[in-house]
């Protein structure tokens, strides 16, 4: 093959990426709108936020100990750190860095979530309590949600309310994965499965 031969292969499978990224990040079969939160407290949204269940993304098929922290920027953007360990509790924490921005007249309440440029994906926030200990992340397209908490476990009553939510935003309640926490089973809780 030649170099001009191979720079076009390269071409066309460059662009099937980036159309894929598209059409999973982007707004193809959008349902109607999620409704979001009427306002958001960005600064007491900031910190550490467990994940307790959601309908994962790819990378988050098999996740343990994930945890999502946010930080506020001077700018109003908000750096974002995602670790977790793939696959079992003894596997070295990955992490991801994503940036969000708030989105002007929704309450801050819809953020872009931005992987890679120029790409930003929908963030909902669907409910946060009173306190800022529980929330839940949604988007238009009911693909993914996030039930989140400041700890690493909540009541099971807690969690049947949050199930009872996202069913009535219209999710499908069968693709639900409950994320195994280490940090939330005294057993586990070595050096070797804290998340650091």
């Amino acid at each position: 093959m030649t170099t001009t031969n191979r720079r076009f292969a390269a071409g066309l499978i460059f662009a099937g990426i980036a159309t894929g990224m598209l059409a999973a990040c982007g707004g193809g079969n959008v349902k109607e709108q999620i409704p979001p939160v009427a306002h958001v407290d960005v600064p007491r949204f900031m910190g550490d936020w467990y994940v307790i269940a959601q309908i994962p993304t790819r990378l988050e098929r098999e996740a343990f100990d994930s945890v999502e922290t946010y930080t506020l920027r001077e700018d109003g953007k908000v750096d974002t750190t995602f670790r977790y360990r793939d696959g079992g509790f003894d596997e070295k924490i990955k992490t991801l860095h994503p940036t969000g921005t708030v989105r002007e007249g929704t309450g801050n309440a819809i953020w872009g979530m931005q992987f890679v440029w120029p790409i930003k994906a929908e963030y909902v926030i669907v409910y946060v309590d009173e306190d800022y200990q529980q929330t839940i992340v949604g988007r238009s397209k009911r693909d993914y949600v996030w039930l989140m908490a400041r700890t690493p476990v909540i009541s099971e009553a807690d969690y049947a309310a949050h199930m009872a939510r996202i069913r009535a935003l219209g999710y499908d309640m069968s693709k639900i994965r409950r994320v195994p926490q280490s940090a939330g089973d005294p057993a586990r809780m070595t050096d070797a499965s804290r998340v650091e």
